[in-house]
């Protein structure tokens, strides 16, 4: 199978040799989103609540290019600079994958991008 690049202007670019998501047949992979805004290039300060809503909107957006919505996830990664903050970001995310949520793994880290607090990446299925 031939894999496809995604790219979309409604998510953060790449920042290196990398995809925002890449699709092989119906699955699709995609890259850590950062609380980053894609229409400023600026990351997005403040909480962790508002930090998680605008990664978790650049991976809604990134799976639609790629065909796919928030509905298909069947996997993702939230990669967190604080495990206090765990709470905060799970409310959030349970706003975005409100009914049938994917399977999650949450992990702390030393640190991330740009001094960002939270990063997320998913593998969803494209259409039904």
């Amino acid at each position: 199978m031939a894999k496809t690049i995604v790219r979309t202007e409604k998510a953060p670019a790449a920042a290196g040799p990398y995809s925002q998501a890449v699709r092989v047949g119906q699955m699709v992979y995609t890259a850590g989103q950062i609380p980053m805004d894609p229409t400023t290039g600026k990351v997005i300060t403040g909480d962790i609540s508002k930090q998680a809503e605008q990664a978790l909107r650049n991976v809604q957006a990134v799976l639609e290019a790629a065909g796919a919505s928030l509905d298909h996830v069947v996997k993702t990664t939230v990669f967190l600079q604080d495990m206090n903050d765990f709470g905060e970001m799970n409310e959030v995310y349970g706003r975005f994958f409100n009914q049938n949520p994917p399977a999650r793994t949450t992990v702390e880290v030393a640190a991330l991008p740009l001094g960002v607090r939270i990063e997320v990446e998913a593998v969803a299925l494209v259409g039904d």
